[in-house]
């Protein structure tokens, strides 16, 4: 005798691109379009009832043996900090009914954040035969992630490729996949997408390369900063230029005030300027270079580049290379 399917969902984690993947799946799943769309209702957790949930979840289906029922982050609204005394109640009438949901609901919920596993709807799904739960998280290895994901599209990268692309897209998965299927429509399978390929038709690749122009100057290589920036004026104007090295050094006072006050990246998440667990990681990394004194004294310095530039009392192209010629001695 063949297992049922589960009845209810959790499907969890910052892997946006991952979760909606699956979500678009299941909704593939669910048959002819037209009879689908008359079995299938989304509700938004912020808002949702429990009980109206709880109703179309357990109604019969239309010209069909399944119902599929999506809840945006219910989940983690009703255990979030502050929740009211209601959300508890909710929450326990939510437990009591996943069970006896009948064989053809589909009742998922997605949640944009990694779920604790004290959570109790996951605690419930451990010992539900009829719950599933999934959690999304971030590959720990983009750049193969990336190899893979061109393949999937019938094309070829080389290695360096695909990690010059993880350095720009960082754990943006959307981004990166958008990056595979443009690059893969460019070679046509015809050969494998090299480095010049990414740094042709990547918007990203700039910020890239100051990423490593700043891991030079961090090191006070001088050398490869110069090689770096004199690859970056081959293709942007140097007032473009440095406003993009602006907001990389202010990146790194705040994860040094971060490291400085005993945190981690985790903290940096939580800061609008830090959209990627890749970018909070990298400040990180870079910010223990530097002292909060001399990242003051760097910003200080750019904000005098900029004046200079601006006022005529040095060309552009020239105050770049001053710049990292004064931030790398």
């Amino acid at each position: 005798m063949s297992q049922s399917a589960p009845t209810f969902y959790v499907l969890h984690g910052e892997d946006e691109y991952s979760r909606k993947a699956e979500v678009k799946n299941m909704r593939a799943r669910m048959g002819d379009p037209a009879t689908a769309e008359l079995n299938t209702a989304i509700f938004d957790g912020k808002t949702a009832v429990v009980a109206d949930v709880l109703a179309a979840a357990s109604a019969m289906p239309f010209l069909s043996d399944k119902r599929l029922i999506i809840v945006d982050g219910l989940l983690s609204w009703m255990a979030r900090k502050g929740a009211p005394k209601s959300a508890k109640a909710d929450l326990e009438t939510l437990l009591a009914a996943l069970p006896g949901l009948p064989d053809s609901a589909r009742l998922v919920f997605v949640e944009p954040e990694t779920l604790s596993d004290s959570h109790p709807v996951l605690k419930l799904v451990k010992q539900e035969p009829r719950g599933f739960a999934r959690a999304f998280n971030p590959p720990g290895n983009p750049t193969n992630w990336i190899i893979k994901q061109v393949e999937s599209y019938g094309g070829k990268i080389e290695p360096r490729a695909a990690a010059a692309l993880a350095a720009v897209v960082g754990s943006d998965l959307r981004a990166a996949d958008s990056e595979c299927q443009k690059l893969s429509l460019y070679t046509s399978g015809q050969r494998a997408i090299t480095e010049a390929d990414v740094t042709l038709l990547t918007s990203y690749v700039a910020e890239a390369v100051i990423w490593n122009m700043v891991d030079a100057l961090g090191k006070r290589d001088g050398k490869t900063a110069s090689i770096l920036l004199q690859r970056l004026l081959k293709d942007q104007e140097p007032l473009s230029l440095l406003p993009m090295i602006y907001r990389q050094f202010r990146l790194l006072i705040q994860a040094r005030e971060a490291l400085d006050a005993g945190g981690d990246k985790r903290d940096l998440l939580k800061l609008p300027d830090f959209r990627s667990d890749f970018v909070a990681q990298k400040a990180i990394e870079q910010a223990r270079n530097f002292t909060m004194e001399q990242l003051e004294d760097i910003y200080r310095y750019l904000l005098d580049t900029d004046h200079g530039i601006k006022t005529g009392r040095v060309s552009d192209a020239l105050a770049l290379d001053l710049l990292v010629a004064g931030l790398s001695a």
